[in-house]
């Protein structure tokens, strides 16, 4: 059983799409979502340098478009699940059948200049934890005032909160992590900070009209295959505000009895975090096209 999963934000990189755009087709099908958005996706995944490319605003519409571009390389294929990490849900949804590609790109792009928008009120920001116990880091995180945003599995635990708390964190480690690393991203996603970019939101989802899954779509909220597309599109909207999951997305993986993973672009983080959590698992990155013949061998072998 073959699960595709979409990565989230800070797996993007200058010139990651290059390549991707070079497909038959793809720059067309590349222009047309820019305009449809108002955003030059072509540029920002060309030419843009880090900085321009970490604006949420512009990275999480590049990361949907990434996704769906390599998906649709890999050819008709029929996994058994879906899955993305924060953002990457979008792509999922679209994969899924839930949104079509253009509602998609749509509503990612009102999603990251919300979460953009409500990152600005507050200075807020996420570290990355390494080592430790989920059982005794959780605690200690909302002691600080701190919400672990996301739950990856592996042990790896990102923490979101203010500045000062990110700081308190920094000076009073929970007991057996053993560095806790800033990561250069705009705000606290995933956490209450991100209340308005929900509201705004689920304004926004008012106007799709979401289909039922037409294969099993595992959410970050808590591991669940949601059969419903209302209760996706519900999902997609409240996952903004709320912690992504990721450990309880992959016990659902096992217990679907998946045999591979395929993360579709830009690949490599869910790949590594599945390594460690899914043994026996067969797994591969989509980092550029040179990875699709290897790939379309595995869902050869392991698609429905």
């Amino acid at each position: 059983m073959l699960v595709l999963v979409a990565p989230g934000q800070g797996s993007q990189t200058p010139g990651f799409l290059t390549e991707w755009l070079e497909l038959p087709g793809a720059a067309d099908r590349v222009a047309a979502w820019s305009d449809a958005i108002g955003l030059d996706l072509a540029h920002y995944g060309t030419k843009a340098d880090a900085d321009e490319i970490r604006d949420t605003a512009v990275a999480q519409p590049l990361l949907v478009a990434a996704g769906l571009l390599s998906a649709s390389a890999l050819g008709d294929i029929d996994p058994g699940a879906v899955a993305g990490h924060s953002v990457g849900e979008i792509t999922a949804a679209a994969l899924s059948g839930v949104l079509d590609d253009a509602a998609a790109l749509s509503l990612v792009r009102k999603r990251g200049l919300a979460m953009a928008d409500a990152a600005a009120i507050t200075e807020t920001g996420m570290a990355a934890l390494l080592g430790g116990d989920p059982e005794v880091t959780v605690p200690h995180l909302e002691k600080l005032g701190l919400t672990p945003a996301n739950i990856n599995g592996g042990g790896q635990i990102v923490a979101a909160g203010t500045m000062e708390q990110i700081a308190a964190l920094e000076a009073d480690k929970p007991e057996g992590v053993r560095r806790v690393v800033p990561l250069k991203v705009a705000g606290a996603f995933h956490t209450h900070h991100m209340g308005p970019a929900v509201e705004t939101l689920a304004e926004a989802a008012k106007a799709l009209a979401p289909a039922d899954p037409k294969v099993a779509y595992v959410s970050n909220k808590d591991g669940e295959a949601v059969a419903s597309g209302a209760e996706v599109l519900e999902r997609l909207v409240g996952q903004v505000a709320n912690p992504v999951r990721w450990d309880l997305c992959m016990e659902t993986f096992k217990e679907l009895g998946v045999t591979a993973l395929v993360e579709l672009c830009p690949g490599g983080t869910l790949t590594g975090l599945a390594k460690r959590a899914l043994p026996g698992v067969k797994t591969l990155a989509l980092k550029t096209p040179a990875d699709l013949d290897a790939a379309r061998e595995l869902v050869a072998e392991h698609a429905a």
